[in-house]
């Protein structure tokens, strides 16, 4: 059996490709996105977040942590000094939760069965399940068993992708593939690494790739204020998925802020503060100009 780790798992979702779905939120991300809506998802390995706010100070965390790397002081736990070797103690002894560990490992058969739990839904709705992250590729091995044990037993299967993979990686991950969610954040790839920590060639490529494989693809385009709404992009993308063979829908994501309860959460460093939420307006123009190089385009949630 292969094993993965993931972060989360949402059920009844109605954004994350047709009909109602389940969507598997898998650990690991080669890029940085600046706005990341899940930002636990980007590191590989489980971690430990500390909620402050539900933290009785009782002590029991630093009595028996076994690294001795945790202390306990007037406002709460801090890092003694001491190194952290992960092995989570301190969450299972934290009578009020309030440390967390953020990413669990499970096996392909186990994540089957709560998949298969919401078949019904899928039945009636035309949904099925969706792979999501952090970037889901990163653990192509285990993707690939999941796709095959879902494709058994007749489940829809999307991937949720930033296409940052070997050629070799996609391409196995698509034979098993009944949708792809394709994230195309912005053309300019000396601006996308500013803003991702990659560049895009990669990406470009291997949409490029996709598309020529007849493979159902919606490109999904995070829609962000000041970074990648302005008219040069829009036309650039626009252009450039016109000319891609069977690629003709894309839903535009508006950025949201929820997320920086999160970065607070778990302690990271984030630079949302100067990004805005794009208006009613801009999602419209937004869409407008994409349609205007023949594409179906939908503001998702």
């Amino acid at each position: 059996m292969t094993t993965g780790i993931i972060f989360d798992i949402k059920r009844y979702a109605i954004h994350d490709g047709p009909g109602i779905r389940t969507t598997i939120f898998m650990k690991g991300c080669p890029l940085t996105c600046q706005w990341c809506h899940n930002p636990e998802g980007i590191k590989s390995a489980p971690f430990v977040a500390y909620k402050k706010e539900r933290c009785i100070r009782c002590g029991a965390c630093v009595d028996n942590c076994p690294e001795q790397a945790l202390s306990l002081g007037s406002e709460g736990i801090f890092p003694s000094g001491s190194s952290c070797n992960n092995c989570f103690t301190c969450t299972e002894i934290c009578t009020a939760e309030a440390r967390e560990k953020v990413g669990r490992e499970v096996t392909t058969l186990a994540l089957l069965s709560e998949i298969k739990k919401d078949t019904p839904f899928y039945d009636t709705s035309g949904g099925g399940v969706t792979f999501s992250g952090g970037e889901p590729l990163i653990q192509a091995e285990f993707l690939i068993q999941l796709l095959k044990l879902c494709g058994n037993e007749q489940i829809h299967r999307a991937v949720d992708t930033t296409g940052h993979a070997t050629y070799e990686t996609l391409m196995a991950i698509a034979g098993h593939t009944d949708l792809f969610l394709f994230d195309l954040k912005m053309m300019d790839s000396d601006k996308h690494k500013r803003y991702t920590g990659v560049s895009n060639h990669l990406i470009i490529d291997n949409l490029c790739h996709l598309a020529r494989q007849g493979v159902d693809i919606i490109i999904r385009i995070p829609l962000i204020p000041g970074v990648n709404d302005d008219a040069e992009n829009l036309d650039r993308t626009g252009s450039f998925l016109n000319r891609l063979p069977r690629v003709t829908k894309v839903d535009i994501l508006p950025y949201h802020d929820f997320q920086k309860s999160k970065y607070n959460r778990f302690k990271m460093l984030h630079n949302t503060d100067s990004i805005a939420r794009p208006t009613r307006e801009m999602l419209v123009c937004a869409k407008k100009h994409l349609e205007n190089f023949g594409l179906e385009v939908t503001i998702g949630g």
